[in-house]
């Protein structure tokens, strides 16, 4: 992996991946695209890895968006699909993510921040959807829906002004507040309580809340339980309520 993306693998079962062009505001340049494809795909194939955390070097950007530069040099028109690597979109990751967002996520870094499963930002922080201020567009937007009401996500789109990270908690697009100096640590903290339940029922509980995003009731309904079957059936099903009864902390195996 080259600097531009940094990987740090914890003993405890977290990665940290640090955007590293902080004087290009962490733009998603070629070199940080393939850098986070790199990390991602890194992270999902170690199985010690249970948790990801997404952020960017420095205080002012997490991530500024595209790299419009490269976009005005090579005329781009409409981006390949395979372009950026969003996780569960164009990289394929079966584990919980967190965007740790320590300043500005505009347009692209928006997009990078929502992929995540879970948003931990900075009070300094900013959110913007600011394509309409230099003609682009933004379909990568659409799964927001299942995230803000539809009447602030319309204004988000259509105005592209910033929103501060006060109003994005208030709306339900981030999870958790942190002063400057303790968005890492209150993103390890959540990755810490992730941690703490059975891998095999952490799977199968993020296998539900997708398949209830994307389906109807009674479909969504079938399809969790049977994404629930294999946790149902592990060791650590009976290992829990024997945890539970003994006063102990469980040893989860994952099997």
């Amino acid at each position: 992996m080259s600097d531009a993306v940094l990987f740090d693998a914890r003993d405890d079962g977290i990665a940290i991946i640090t955007i590293n062009r902080p004087d290009q505001r962490n733009c998603l340049s070629l070199e940080v695209r393939e850098g986070l494809r790199a990390a991602w795909t890194r992270f999902e194939c170690d199985p010690a890895l249970r948790v990801a955390i997404l952020t960017g070097a420095g205080e002012k950007a997490f991530c500024a968006g595209g790299d419009l530069k490269e976009m005005v040099e090579t005329g781009m028109t409409v981006p390949p699909r395979d372009m950026f690597a969003l996780p569960y979109d164009s990289i394929e990751l079966s584990k919980p993510t967190i965007a740790a967002v320590n300043g500005v996520a505009f347009a692209g870094g928006w997009m990078i921040a929502q992929a995540c499963d879970l948003c931990v930002a900075s009070t300094s922080a900013k959110f913007a959807i600011t394509e309409v201020r230099v003609g682009r567009s933004s379909p990568w937007a659409a799964p927001l829906i299942h995230m803000i009401p539809q009447r602030i996500m319309m204004e988000i789109i259509l105005t592209g002004k910033p929103i501060t990270a006060q109003r994005a908690y208030e709306i339900g697009l981030v999870n958790r507040l942190a002063e400057p100096e303790s968005l890492i640590a209150t993103a390890l903290e959540l990755a810490g309580e992730i941690l703490d339940g059975a891998p095999l029922s952490v799977k199968a509980g993020r296998d539900t809340v997708m398949l209830s995003t994307e389906m109807g009731r009674s479909a969504a309904l079938q399809a969790a339980r049977h994404a629930s079957e294999h946790c149902y059936m592990s060791e650590d099903a009976q290992e829990g309520p024997r945890a539970f009864a003994g006063k102990r902390p469980p040893e989860w195996k994952a099997r």
